[in-house]
């Protein structure tokens, strides 16, 4: 028979499978014919657990329940019913069977009586080791199947130990790794943190230069901007370049040694006494000569500012 533990235990396993609380019942006849079955289910469970049944409204969902649980009680108990009556036939075949061969052992001599604590113990031995191999008799074939199969099943657990145990000295190995790293890792976090306020130190001195350095490039690019004004203001080109100032004042320094002689004989003049026909020759004669070197080095200028950088 069922507990009520266990009927109120398959309660919700039954509810949402029952069709009467999806459809909400049949017609009136049936209705009543379910309400009758879980008063007598009920009745007769609460009589056995030496109770009085309790006063409640059957509602439909409370009898679709009630319903459902006193079917599966019922199937439960026939089927309890049936293994019990299989078993009580079973229980009487095996005293039957422990008759006969008590009687056989009584005729030949080997009655439990008779035999020595010794025999007796060791007879015990033999049946809890049948029973603890699982066989049904004590046939020396039945112990030797039993140990051969006992057998397998230890070179079975044993492969199987043994891949777990490389498995586990694997993971054991990955595990040292895995541990090793951490500690590195931990180190170096806090190397790095032992290491935060001189970086951040050092962070602040470039931030600051970064600060400086763009303010001298705005600057710088300012003074360019200048620059460019002031040599478009005065007509530079860039044909006009340092090799070429270079070549203008190699060329002004060889048009200045050629014309020193020339101041230099002039300035002897000023020591001369007056004469007015003859320093009218020389003046005029030096001005022709100073005439010519300017109109020389003009050319020289001209020529140099036009022929292009090669």
């Amino acid at each position: 028979m069922e507990s009520m533990g266990d009927l109120a235990s398959a309660l919700d396993t039954t509810s949402s499978s029952d069709p009467a609380s999806k459809s909400g019942g049949g017609g009136g006849s049936s209705d009543a014919a379910r309400i009758a079955e879980v008063k007598a289910w009920l009745a007769s469970q609460f009589e056995l657990a030496g109770r009085e049944v309790p006063e409640f409204e059957y509602t439909p969902r409370s009898v679709a329940h009630l319903h459902a649980l006193a079917s599966l009680s019922q199937a439960r108990t026939r089927a309890a019913s049936i293994v019990a009556a299989d078993l009580r036939l079973k229980a009487s075949e095996y005293r039957a069977q422990a008759a006969r061969i008590r009687e056989i052992l009584e005729r030949v001599g080997l009655a439990q009586e008779q035999l020595s604590p010794s025999a007796i113990a060791s007879a015990q031995v033999v049946a809890n080791v049948a029973n603890l191999l699982n066989i049904r008799d004590t046939e020396m074939s039945s112990f030797v199947v039993a140990m051969g199969d006992l057998s397998l099943r230890k070179e079975d657990v044993e492969e199987k130990r043994a891949k777990v145990q490389k498995e586990s000295k694997i993971l054991l190995e990955y595990t040292r790794r895995a541990i090793a790293k951490l500690n590195d890792l931990k180190k170096t976090l806090a190397k790095f943190e032992n290491e935060v306020a001189m970086h951040e130190a050092q962070m602040l001195q470039w931030q600051k230069n970064l600060a400086i350095l763009d303010s001298k490039e705005r600057q710088y690019m300012l003074q360019l901007s200048n620059y460019k004004a002031i040599l478009n203001r005065v007509g530079y080109t860039a044909e006009i370049n340092h090799g070429v100032l270079m070549e203008m004042a190699e060329h002004r320094k060889e048009l200045e040694k050629k014309t020193k002689p020339i101041l230099d004989t002039l300035r002897s003049y000023q020591d001369l006494p007056p004469d007015k026909a003859l320093a009218a020759l020389a003046i005029e004669d030096k001005k022709r000569q100073y005439a010519a070197a300017e109109k020389y080095l003009e050319e020289v200028l001209h020529s140099a500012l036009t022929t292009p950088e090669l």
